[in-house]
């Protein structure tokens, strides 16, 4: 029995899942070419729902904009029913826009002399309950509890006197017109002849009453959370238990109960007693998907600390140090710059941890400290270009990451609105570009298949790149650095992807 079952583990490992092939699904808020994009409009955050019914967007303009699956819902019913429609089961998601609100405002901070700007850095949803939705959304200092929920719209009905015909004396709706005033009876009648009662009065008075046909959504700030960070918001991150979250500034972490506002506890803090001894910060913190005692957070010389909250009040020495020691003789000037780790995702089920840094994706065990399992090279071809990187800022972009909801898969994005796909799979050599364009696959270059070294899932170390041609792209176009794909999310069951180029959200499925 046991020979058997190590077969076919074997030979699942022998045969790696397929590459996807992408096609397109949506696009909200396409621009017209040559159109000019607004710096308000440009969408900062993006994240699904955990059901993947729901997809929210935010943008520099401080507002969030929701948006619904629709497929699922126009076709509802039993299978039996789907199958009697003929209707495919597996249908690609499909949404439309849902409502939107305006999230965060332009502050100033009189005391440091600082202008907040309203940009949302970061949304996460959390459970919903009666029906309404409820999601956190932060800027740099504040960060904001929504509920959305379907109102109904109340509306008088059943008037004694027809609405249209109600001004039938004509002095007020004309009054506007009149040079000379109109006089009026001190109990508020007007000597007007215009308008008189039947004679022996009205038959008979009805009451109004209210009917409430429509609804219309409507979003509505539950807590305010302020006044806890001195420093930058980078990332807000739910906790498991439905309670707590936690936020996450350069040099610390504060946990959250979501019913209170006023207070925080500091679990993380990294500031030295002196600041010029300061030599790494935070860049991401995210609760792990399980398990409500254990967080992980990076920092900016490339490392992944995991604490767990049941062993002390304050965090500040880690359960587990994840890094990667940097090759002998590799070091330059920009090492440091470059190995800072922009953005961090544990996998569904909570036994690995995704990573980007500035040129690769790293995938991570948290079983296994001494290196990332698997490294994939999303733009190794811009290597040779990091002078001119660091000299117009870009270096210091910061690209998010993604998983797929099975774990096969991670996805992140690039220059010139690409992004890029990798399996993670046993053996398999995925390594797919796409753009955020009508087209995705134009820019799909064929990489030549390699024969594949029989390593063990545990310490195989994957590295996989496009073209490695100084200052282009995969297929030898001269790359640009102005358009650049920052944010987008995996929906959490399908293979499906939302990603923001500018103020254009696009959608791809495979």
């Amino acid at each position: 029995m046991n020979g058997g079952d190590e077969g076919a583990e074997s030979a699942a490992q022998a045969s790696p899942p397929q590459p996807l092939e992408w096609k397109f699904s949506q696009v909200f808020g396409e621009r017209t070419a040559g159109e000019e994009v607004q710096e308000v409009d440009i969408i900062s955050a993006i994240e699904f729902d955990k059901t993947g019914d729901h997809l929210a967007t935010g943008d520099r303009g401080g507002r969030v904009v929701l948006f619904e699956r629709t497929d699922a819902k126009d076709h509802g019913g039993s299978r039996r029913d789907l199958e009697r429609m003929d209707y495919s089961t597996s249908r690609h998601p499909e949404f439309r826009y849902k409502t939107e609100f305006q999230s965060h405002e332009p502050e100033f901070d009189y005391l440091k002399s600082l202008e907040i700007e309203e940009k949302i850095n970061k949304i996460r949803w959390c459970q919903t309950a009666n029906g309404a939705l409820f999601l956190l959304s932060t800027n740099d200092k504040t960060i904001k509890f929504w509920k959305v929920q379907e109102k109904k719209v109340k509306k008088i009905a059943d008037m004694n006197v027809d609405p249209s015909k109600a001004v039938g004396n004509g002095n007020v709706a004309s009054s506007s017109n009149n040079v000379s005033p109109k006089p009026y009876l001190a109990n508020g009648g007007s000597p007007s002849k215009e308008f008189s009662f039947p004679p022996g009065g009205i038959p008979s008075l009805r009451l109004p009453t209210v009917t409430s046909n429509e609804t219309s959504l409507v979003a509505r700030c539950r807590r305010v959370y302020a006044h806890a960070h001195d420093y930058h918001i980078n990332s807000i991150s739910n906790n498991s238990d439905g309670e707590t979250f936690i936020s996450a500034d350069d040099l610390r972490i504060n946990l959250w109960n979501l019913e209170i506002s006023n207070q925080s506890f500091n679990i993380v803090d990294v500031k030295p007693a002196n600041m010029e001894d300061l030599t790494e910060v935070i860049t991401s913190a995210e609760f792990h998907p399980t398990h409500c005692n254990m967080l992980a957070y990076s920092s900016s010389k490339g490392s992944i600390r995991l604490i767990d909250l049941r062993q002390s009040a304050l965090c500040d020495s880690h359960a587990i140090l994840f890094e990667e020691q940097e090759a002998p003789g590799s070091r330059s000037f920009f090492t440091e710059i470059i190995a800072s780790i922009s953005d961090i995702k544990f996998a569904k089920d909570g036994r690995h941890i995704l990573s980007r840094d500035y040129m690769t994706l790293k995938l991570w065990d948290i079983n296994m400290d001494s290196g990332p399992v698997a490294t994939f090279q999303v733009h190794e071809y811009l290597r040779p270009k990091l002078c001119d990187l660091y000299e117009n800022d870009s270096i210091f972009d910061k690209f998010e990451c993604c998983l797929s909801g099975d774990g096969l898969r991670v996805a992140t994005g690039s220059y010139s609105n690409l992004f890029r796909v990798f399996g993670c799979a046993p053996g398999s050599t995925e390594a797919t570009t796409l753009e955020a364009s009508k087209n995705p696959m134009r820019r799909q270059v064929q990489t030549p298949s390699r024969p594949s070294r029989s390593l063990s899932s545990i310490t195989r170390v994957v590295r996989r790149a496009g073209s490695d041609v100084p200052g282009v792209d995969t297929n030898g176009n001269s790359f640009d650095f102005t358009t650049k794909l920052l944010h987008l999310a995996w929906h959490p069951t399908e293979n499906s992807i939302a990603c923001a180029a500018a103020n254009s959200l696009y959608m791809y499925y495979a």
